[in-house]
């Protein structure tokens, strides 16, 4: 693993900002920066960002690169996760009608009903929306509520496609239902495209292709959480048709037809009636320094040893819960979970201390650092340690603020 380098927070810029750094033991939140980016992504980036390139050569390259590293047909590289959720859908409803793509999010009398098991909602599917989708809510939450029965059957998916259908949405998650291959293979009969959000679903590295062999169409992943490139990345895997209408919609199109000729691998202009006018995706544009960060932070990504990655956290964690348990506070850490990927340290600060999980969280976000601790079980009276972010100074550093700000 690349060993992400410690600075004191006396030499931090954001110092030089007025403007509190954070130690991140959070885990790889898009609020508080993402990851640390990798010294092999910000030196190509550099590199860059001394020369000119056609952008859609550039799109080409990292398209074939995705391709080769996930199976799929084709890949493009987007500014962030949630960008690559918009232009899919986009692609998803206009296809190669550029009609379409100058009408979007305007959808009137085109197909842009979007099906989604109702428990895979997030906030997240506003960027599915933002496209002109409207999405339709599939299932009941009836496992959540214990009822006994599934939230989601595949014949609920079957019965509610119309001929208004655009897509099916799916939240990838280890938990999720139906599994992926089941509702592919119900969207591919009526000939409609399954787009997942696997955003925080890499590592591993398995993923990459695990999707795309279990059917969907369109996988969307972030470049700035695990791969550890530009936090403004992010990458779709899927079927060439549908990566030529995102890069349609995406890259400048104040062209003329007459003199363009993008990659063909990319866009085939024969399948298009005309070059569109800018669309939907134009706000969301990706620059060359951040696409070559990318491709040079998924090749370190793909070459460093899992295991080892694994053995680093692991330490980490290790070592915060031993600190922490030292000065009285109950911990128990994690293998890996359905949120993280990482081991992490739990600790019960409502049932062993007289601070209060909240008062905790609070405390240590005012501090200069400000130190970040996971706050998804803070209700729990519980808060969290993910070691994926900190160096082990750092650990050190946070097991040491946890116990200095907890009152027993």
């Amino acid at each position: 693993m690349t060993e992400q380098r410690y600075r004191s927070h006396t030499d931090s810029i954001y110092e030089e900002l007025d403007v509190p750094p954070v130690v991140n033991a959070a885990g790889t939140k898009t609020r508080i920066g993402g990851s640390l980016i990798r010294d092999e992504a910000l030196e190509a980036m550099n590199r860059a960002a001394s020369d000119f390139v056609e952008l859609g050569d550039l799109q080409a390259a990292a398209s074939d690169r995705i391709a080769e590293v996930t199976g799929a047909e084709a890949g493009y590289v987007t500014s962030g996760a949630a960008a690559g959720l918009c232009l899919s859908a986009a692609a998803a409803i206009a296809g190669h009608d550029v009609a379409a793509m100058d009408s979007l999010p305007d959808t009137k009398g085109i197909p842009s009903e979007i099906l989604m098991p109702r428990t895979h909602r997030t906030g997240y599917d506003h960027a599915l929306r933002t496209a002109g989708a409207t999405i339709v809510d599939i299932g009941t939450n009836d496992l959540h509520l214990g009822t006994g029965s599934t939230n989601v059957e595949p014949w609920e998916i079957e019965s509610n496609i119309t001929d208004e259908t655009a897509a099916i949405a799916y939240m990838e998650k280890s938990y999720t239902s139906p599994p992926l291959d089941v509702v592919a293979d119900i969207a591919h009969d009526h000939d409609i495209p399954v787009i997942v959000d696997a955003a925080a679903e890499l590592p591993p590295r398995s993923n990459f292709s695990r999707f795309v062999e279990q059917g969907a169409d369109l996988v969307v992943f972030s470049g700035g959480k695990g791969i550890r490139g530009p936090q403004t990345t992010g990458i779709v895997a899927g079927k060439q048709e549908y990566i030529e209408s995102i890069a349609l919609q995406h890259l400048d199109m104040h062209v003329a037809e007459a003199a363009w000729s993008p990659p063909k691998r990319l866009i085939d202009l024969d399948n298009f009636a005309g070059v569109p006018r800018q669309g939907i995706g134009r706000p969301m544009k990706v620059g060359k320094e951040e696409l070559v960060g990318l491709i040079y932070a998924l090749d370190a990504f793909l070459e460093e040893d899992p295991a080892e990655t694994q053995r680093e956290w692991q330490s980490r964690a290790d070592n915060i819960a031993r600190a922490i348990e030292d000065a009285g506070l109950a911990t128990h850490v994690t293998g890996g979970s359905d949120v993280s990927v990482a081991p992490e340290v739990v600790i019960d600060i409502d049932g062993s201390s007289d601070t209060t999980a909240i008062e905790l969280v609070r405390r240590l976000r005012a501090e200069n650092p400000r130190v970040y601790l996971g706050g998804d079980k803070i209700d729990e009276g519980e808060v969290v340690a993910n070691p994926m972010c900190l160096t082990d100074e750092e650990a050190e550093y946070v097991a040491g603020r946890i116990v200095a700000n907890v009152e027993n």
